[in-house]
């Protein structure tokens, strides 16, 4: 057996799989809150004291990270957490464990994808020999490039959510002046994760929210799109166009990072669940305006992963290449 975790800042999920099959096969997964535990150990015990896990013994271990990856530990950027694989590797006798970036780990399992664990924005054309690429707006940003060597995809992880954000309009400028007046610099991920929402919320409300949202309260990014989406408030529904142009616009310039003809794929917790807003052009739109790359980029297949435990998923694909 396998071991593969998906650490978010929110979430974490652990699974055991068998890797006896092209595409691992899950043998029993567990969701946990992150910040209930301080370190991978004490999670991983929880795990472990399950009856259909206590008794597995298991060959390796391959656990996705959103934060980075520094040799063999990690710390989260967002929550106190700490993950140490010689510390997992020794308590629980696994020979082989690896940490990954989260969007690395997701990356090993986006090949394997496929019928409605996706929906396509973006039919394009599929280049034979091209690079992929991921992004993921969850409570972060991530981004992952994935390299097209000899036909096998190679995935690379970045930190591009902590990258410059760009402003394009002038209705991101009066954003761009506001976050800055408040944090001094912005990032992507200021604007383009479930952290980003609420900053969107503080800029498009000069008057009380009609839906009586709080951005300061914890589920503010969750209530500002379900107002959105029900077109219950100008200032909701505004902050989220913002969010959607500014991630189509970042996932357009992932694509050229790579040169990504083999296709874009939109990962992470909020694209299901704003669905309606991705597939209504603003996201498409926004995606390919690249002045002379427009081109290239019109023709870049992209893709939602509905799959919402790809992440999981990517870290047992990697966890049965080491076992």
């Amino acid at each position: 057996m396998i071991l593969a975790a998906d650490i978010g800042g929110t979430k974490t999920l652990l699974g055991l799989f068998d890797p006896r099959t092209a595409r691992p096969h899950r043998v029993h997964v567990r969701e946990f809150r992150t910040a209930s535990f301080s370190r991978m150990t004490e999670m991983v015990q929880h795990f472990a004291s399950d009856p259909q896990v206590a008794t597995a013994p298991i060959s390796a271990a391959c656990f996705g990270v959103a934060g980075p990856v520094l040799g063999a530990t990690a710390q989260l950027t967002n929550v106190p957490f700490t993950i140490d694989a010689l510390d997992v590797s020794r308590t629980f006798g696994i020979p082989h464990v690896k940490l990954l970036n989260d969007l690395e780990a997701m990356a090993h399992g986006v090949p394997s994808l496929e019928g409605d664990e996706l929906h396509v924005l973006q039919p394009g054309e599929a280049i034979r020999g091209g690079n992929m690429a991921l992004i993921a707006a969850g409570t972060g940003l991530g981004e992952a490039l994935l390299h097209n060597v000899k036909g096998r995809f190679i995935p690379s992880p970045t930190e591009a959510g902590h990258a410059d954000w760009a402003a394009r309009t002038e209705r991101d400028f009066a954003v761009f002046k506001q976050l800055v007046s408040r944090r001094g610099r912005v990032e992507v991920e200021d604007v383009v994760s479930g952290r980003g929402l609420p900053n969107l919320h503080r800029a498009t409300h000069q008057q009380p929210c009609d839906a009586g949202i709080n951005p300061d309260d914890p589920g503010s990014a969750a209530a500002l799109t379900t107002a959105a989406l029900g077109r219950r408030c100008a200032g909701c529904i505004e902050a989220l166009e913002i969010f959607v142009d500014a991630y189509g616009a970042e996932s357009g310039n992932a694509a050229l990072r790579c040169v990504a003809t083999a296709g874009v794929f939109i990962g992470g917790g909020i694209a299901p669940k704003i669905l309606p807003a991705l597939t209504d052009g603003r996201f498409l739109a926004a995606f390919k305006d690249k002045g002379a790359m427009r081109g290239l980029v019109e023709n870049v297949p992209v893709k939602i992963i509905l799959n919402s435990d790809a992440g999981l998923l990517g870290a047992a694909v990697h966890a049965a290449d080491l076992g």
